[in-house]
């Protein structure tokens, strides 16, 4: 999906709930944070292949602005294992992703990938 159609789906999941706010951003995020007066940052990690990758981007962020502080969090394991890619090719050859996404998501989805895909099963 664009970003457009991105935030338009976030915006729609959060609609009423008045202490969320869904924006995008086109610099650096220590750039965004001072815009935004914030002074942390959550991020979530799956597997120790996330924690690398993360630790390295809040040392950076870190290097960038050293009053940036970064708080990772660790989902419930049902949830550990998934990733924007895995939901999207599950949908993209007819999986039911309705437990992983919301509903909007899961009919977008739907919607993208009406291409007619279809396992060949034995073959």
């Amino acid at each position: 999906f664009s970003l457009k159609e991105r935030l338009s789906m976030f915006r729609s999941v959060v609609k009423g709930r008045h202490n969320v706010e869904v924006e995008g951003f086109d610099c650096l995020l220590v750039d965004y944070m001072k815009e935004k007066k914030a002074v942390g940052l959550i991020r979530g990690l799956r597997a120790v292949s996330d924690f690398e990758y993360e630790l390295q981007l809040a040392l950076m962020n870190r290097r960038l602005d050293s009053t940036v502080e970064t708080v990772f969090l660790m989902p419930s394991e049902e949830y550990s294992f998934i990733t924007s890619t895995i939901v999207k090719e599950a949908a993209s050859y007819g999986g039911d992703v309705s437990s992983l996404v919301p509903k909007l998501v899961v009919r977008s989805l739907q919607k993208k990938f009406r291409t007619g895909k279809h396992c060949a099963i034995g073959v």
